[in-house]
């Protein structure tokens, strides 16, 4: 990307991250690509709910969930209705994200050899400035979901953690609440174009 390009979308991240972190719209439990959340904040916290269920004699379960190719399957209009109807970010600043997202092209290069343009119809910018935080107002309501299931979940980028916990004689019913709970994450992420990498999906 042009350093003008970079430019403009550090002055676009910075008004639009100090407008969400004013308004308090940024999600709690995502540790990537902000200010003071990073990778021991995550690791802090699922490993804090996991230390204080044990210490008061319950077991813990948790999912460890990946996505595949995540920045490449964001769709342009679920993303830009999220960003009006969750973050209230209408107007002139809608206006100006759709041409930011549309029409950017494709190619492959094979030493001399150059594939014809594609013009992509999904993905935020990979190396942008913007793709990242794009990426989180994305997935915002991922967290939403996991819990109404009343799991504790934690996202960094496109990984996500489920955590729970139960007395001893009630694991049975956590393991199904669990399997419920993921099978509509599963529903959300297809609902939303996102692809779980199931063999990087782990139940602990």
């Amino acid at each position: 990307m042009s350093v003008i390009s970079k430019l403009l979308e550090r002055l676009v991240h910075q008004q639009v991250s100090d407008y969400l972190t004013m308004h308090n719209l940024l999600p709690c439990l995502q540790s990537a690509y902000r200010k003071h959340h990073s990778t021991e904040t995550a690791v802090l916290k699922v490993l804090g709910d996991i230390l204080l269920a044990v210490d008061s004699g319950d077991l813990s379960v948790l999912a460890l969930l990946d996505l595949s190719a995540a920045f490449d399957t964001v769709d342009h209009d679920i993303l830009l209705w999220r960003l009006k109807t969750s973050f209230c970010l209408d107007g002139v600043v809608c206006s100006w994200f759709w041409p930011y997202l549309a029409g950017r092209v494709q190619r492959i290069r094979c030493g001399s050899s150059v594939s014809a343009s594609v013009v992509l119809q999904y993905g935020v910018p990979q190396g942008s400035v913007l793709g990242p935080l794009l990426f989180i107002l994305y997935t915002a309501d991922l967290i939403h979901l996991i819990e109404s299931f009343g799991f504790r979940p934690h996202v960094y980028a496109d990984d996500s953690q489920i955590q729970g916990s139960c007395r001893p004689d009630s694991f049975h019913k956590l393991q199904l609440t669990l399997s419920t709970c993921l099978d509509a994450v599963c529903e959300w992420m297809r609902a939303n174009r996102l692809q779980l990498n199931t063999s990087k999906t782990e139940i602990l």
